[in-house]
């Protein structure tokens, strides 16, 4: 299975990959299989099963809505977050569903959409099925899907065969990679052997498969977008985030303090540059809480964590006058080691908090950005592989457990805390020359062991955990 960088980084909705971006993801393509067979026309109900900890937490991700958009059309990458409430409604007030976006159908909530919320499908935690009927009730097409980790999508048949969904022959292409890996002692030799960093064995494997100069400007495009989502963060208007927690925002009145300290707040508060560390996340995951645009990286649930650190990166570590191209230079750097680490994760464990816990996010998240700081900084690939490690180690057997079933506690308040984490992951393997005890490989296999080993309710399904004592109200 190929990975590309887009495929760990690539714009979306909040609040959740797995559970929003990933449905909305299969119901989309369940409307081009529909398409591609020409049964649109023929079609004249819809009904879509969420199973597993879709059914469990899915109304307080977005999975409902994010089937009827998907449905209706829609792609989690270009679709208008604000218009995607008012769109929903439409559908569910009025009866009827604009199946891929021309052919209305009839839609009755309460039987077109049903949530399992005791059963599972065979192949993974996040299962749905979708299936088309005629006029008359008879079955067009059936569909199950995996919603399996970071927006990534795969039938039954795809997960057998291990192929992913998010592979796109046109952007992957067929040509072997000249620096081939699996594990970290693969990205490791590789780098040894051929004299290169991280960061350039994943562009040498990017420009094997199409033009890497288009790959690096849409990865420009996503640090764009985290930029923007830092600033819708901080400048929110509505006090409390949507969902019925009445969890109050923090990022806007975080950063009316900071800017109250000026531009030499350092000198009067030695955590200075942390605070806005965790502001970035904060902004990040308030922004995700709230269904805006996102960059999963390499989640939802997670996304704040790798643009804080390569913010805190951008702001305090770099000069003012650093040249525009330099610049330019380290954010692709730290974009692209971030990368090849999070492929480790996804070939070897799972980014899938429903499969293996918050380990597999925020877990993997602190890991990507940790060993991608270090590099920008300088570390050598042995540093960067145990900065990477240290990240992992010390969020292993982290739960997901959300309470009411929302991307919100603990989930913002994770990202801010494994944000510092992973800037002193990297700060612990720059003091040393690379040697160390416990390999990234041990680690991740480690991580995959305690997901197996997990209670499913400590897996995304609010049933165990803060989920069940902490009071919502």
């Amino acid at each position: 299975m190929a990975l590309s960088i887009l495929d760990l980084f690539s714009i979306g909705i909040g609040p959740s990959s797995s559970h929003t971006v990933g449905p909305m993801r299969a119901a989309r393509r369940f409307t081009y299989a529909l398409e591609r067979d020409g049964l649109v026309e023929r079609t004249a109900r819809v009904k879509a099963e969420l199973f597993g900890s879709l059914s469990a937490t899915g109304v307080g991700h977005g999975s409902d809505m994010a089937v009827i958009l998907g449905l209706c059309g829609n792609d989690p990458e270009t679709i208008d977050p604000e218009a995607a409430a008012p769109q929903v409604q439409a559908c569910v007030e009025g009866g009827t569903l604009p199946l891929d976006g021309t052919h209305e159908i009839p839609f009755d909530r309460s039987k077109d959409l049903v949530l399992h919320m005791r059963r599972s499908l065979p192949g993974h935690p996040n299962g749905m099925r979708l299936t088309a009927f005629d006029a008359d009730g008879a079955e067009l097409l059936t569909r199950d899907y995996y919603s399996v980790g970071g927006g990534f999508v795969v039938t039954g048949e795809e997960l057998e065969a291990e192929l992913d969904e998010t592979r796109d022959v046109s952007r992957h292409g067929e040509e072997p990679e000249p620096h081939p890996f699996s594990t970290g002692a693969d990205l490791i030799a590789q780098c040894e052997i051929h004299g290169l960093s991280i960061a350039d064995v994943m562009r040498a494997n990017e420009a094997a498969r199409g033009d890497l100069a288009d790959v690096e400007a849409k990865v420009l495009e996503i640090w764009d977008v985290m930029q923007e989502c830092v600033a819708h963060g901080i400048h929110r208007t509505e006090p409390i985030l949507p969902g019925g927690l009445k969890v109050k925002r923090r990022a806007p009145g975080l950063h009316a303090q900071l800017l109250e300290k000026g531009t030499d707040g350092a000198e009067k508060d030695p955590m200075w540059a942390m605070e806005w560390v965790n502001l970035f996340a904060l902004a990040v995951n308030e922004e995700n809480a709230s269904f805006g645009r996102i960059v999963t990286a390499p989640t939802n649930g997670a996304a704040g964590i790798i643009p804080a650190v390569l913010h805190y990166y951008d702001r305090f570590v770099l000069s003012p006058g650093t040249p525009a191209e330099e610049r330019r230079a380290k954010i692709l750097d730290f974009l692209f080691t971030a990368a090849a680490i999070g492929i480790l994760f996804k070939r070897n464990a799972s980014i899938s908090g429903a499969e293996v816990g918050c380990q597999g996010e925020v877990g993997s998240a602190c890991s990507m950005a940790a060993g991608a700081l270090c590099a920008v900084l300088g570390g050598t690939p042995l540093q960067v592989e145990n900065a990477a490690e240290i990240g992992i180690e010390h969020n292993l057997g982290l739960t997901c457990d959300p309470v009411g079933g929302l991307v919100q506690v603990p989930c913002i308040e994770r990202n801010a805390i494994a944000s510092v984490k992973a800037i002193n992951a990297a700060r612990l393997a720059l003091v040393g020359d690379g040697d160390h005890r416990v390999t990234l490989d041990q680690a991740i296999q480690t991580m995959r062991e305690t997901g197996a080993d997990m209670k499913s309710k400590y897996k995304e399904t609010s049933r165990g955990g803060l989920a069940v004592n902490v009071i919502e109200c």
